[in-house]
């Protein structure tokens, strides 16, 4: 696999351009209100928003090195010419940072798309909770795991009911998302399925529709029974929720589908599933009146601009940041890593018998190894997701490369300075052309 071919237009018009993290809202609410949320989280915001979690600290103070050249960054120089610039170093914070989610987001969907996902047809599930039981997950939040397995069980049992194949089994990639519209909490899952599933003898077997009626009464039945069976719903609760007959305040969706030859569309799909809880280009954040406005996208008031008080809106971005070695990705059935590792280790077997071995041949390294170092590769992410390759030397056209990573304090000062001595401007106006320069080592 190489990497994904560009846009005449864009790769004639378009040139790599650094991001200036320091001037956008969600910088500067983080950056002036934090630590004045964390001294009053106890007594205006644990009630809503749970306990406060310590190690918030260490996220948010990443994120606000993430993207500065004071911090470290790599240099790039071309191979043909003098020029050159630098690379701030990222976060990679999930939940929090816009631009690390981005760059997950391009290589989940390009793992996605060109290791796991096999080539049938696929639908997006969406499972949502009612407002009732959405707090016991922000308390709770090791159940949002188990909320995904009740997903997966709910597609399973209604697949193998439609085929009456008890060693049935779809493929599904389920993500845990927590927030709303307005980053209000609200836990849900969304899920990748298959549009049918294997036998025992490995056949695909289609399932072009399930009813999702009866997938949310099965769902609603799963959810309730975990809380039970955790000791934290009581039977006058449960007996309440089982009691709304038209409206039972959980929703089960499957009406997106992607088709087995739909690269684009696949790729969409799982950027919106693992998309980040904060859109920049929906937040405006007004300093001089401490005025926070986030762009709605649903519903009639689409596009309108809803006014949310500042500290309010940090606490609601704190609680989606995700609590530290927790999966938010589960690998349900046909995708989950034992059966991909018995498929591997099968073919494997197969290809062994079948093709002659010589003293040239190795096994030491797998075939997927150097495609999923390509995948996680900063070049391979910009140029996936913005159509931009940024290792094209602006000035002659030729290759670039990464020469050097610069973390010292004093040697990061030093090349910052003789930058600035260069080129006085801090950032090249966005319509002129950049210029490059001879940093010293």
């Amino acid at each position: 696999m190489g990497l994904p071919a560009l846009s005449p237009s864009c790769s004639a018009q378009t040139l790599y351009r650094p991001r200036d993290p320091q001037s956008t809202p969600l910088y500067l609410l983080l950056d002036s209100l934090y630590e004045k949320v964390k001294a009053v989280w106890e007594d205006r915001f644990e009630r809503r928003y749970g306990f406060w979690r310590g190690f918030v600290d260490t996220a948010v103070a990443r994120y606000l090195d993430c993207g500065i050249f004071e911090n470290g960054f790599a240099r790039v120089k071309c191979k043909q010419c003098p020029s050159e610039f630098l690379v701030a170093l990222s976060c990679k914070v999930r939940g929090l940072c816009p631009s690390c989610g981005a760059k997950r987001a391009a290589a989940f969907a390009a793992f996605l798309k060109d290791e796991l996902l096999e080539e049938v047809g696929h639908a997006l599930w969406s499972f949502t909770l009612p407002k009732m039981l959405r707090p016991y997950f922000l308390n709770h939040r090791e159940l949002l795991g188990e909320l995904c397995q009740a997903a997966y069980e709910t597609v399973h049992e209604l697949m193998v009911a439609a085929v009456e194949e008890e060693d049935f089994r779809p493929g599904m990639v389920a993500l845990i998302q927590t927030f709303a519209d307005s980053l209000r909490w609200n836990p849900h899952i969304h899920a990748l399925a298959t549009r049918g599933g294997w036998t025992a003898e490995g056949q695909w077997v289609p399932v072009p529709y399930i009813d999702s009626h009866a997938a949310e009464l099965l769902f609603r039945h799963k959810v309730i029974r975990l809380l039970k069976d955790k000791g934290l719903l009581s039977d006058e609760r449960i007996n309440l929720l089982l009691s709304w007959k038209n409206h039972t305040g959980f929703s089960v969706d499957n009406s997106v589908t992607v088709y087995p030859n739909d690269e684009t569309g696949l790729e969409s799909v799982a950027r919106y599933m693992l998309r980040s809880p904060v859109s920049l280009q929906r937040l405006h954040f007004l300093p001089d009146t401490q005025q926070v406005l986030y762009q709605a996208k649903r519903g009639e008031e689409r596009n309108t601009l809803e006014p949310i008080d500042p500290m309010e809106f940090v606490a609601r971005v704190l609680i989606h940041i995700p609590d530290p070695n927790k999966h938010s990705v589960h690998y349900f059935g046909h995708y989950a890593s034992a059966a991909r590792a018995l498929r591997k280790t099968t073919e494997a077997e197969v290809s062994h018998e079948t093709t002659p071995c010589s003293d040239e041949q190795t096994d030491s390294t797998s075939p997927s190894t150097p495609i999923a170092a390509l995948r996680r590769s900063w070049r391979y992410l910009i140029r996936r997701v913005y159509q931009v390759d940024p290792l094209v030397c602006p000035r002659c056209g030729g290759e670039m490369r990464v020469i050097s990573f610069i973390t010292k304090p004093k040697l990061i000062r030093t090349i910052l300075d003789h930058l600035k001595k260069r080129d006085p401007k801090s950032r090249a106006p966005p319509n002129s052309e950049p210029e490059s320069v001879s940093l010293p080592l």
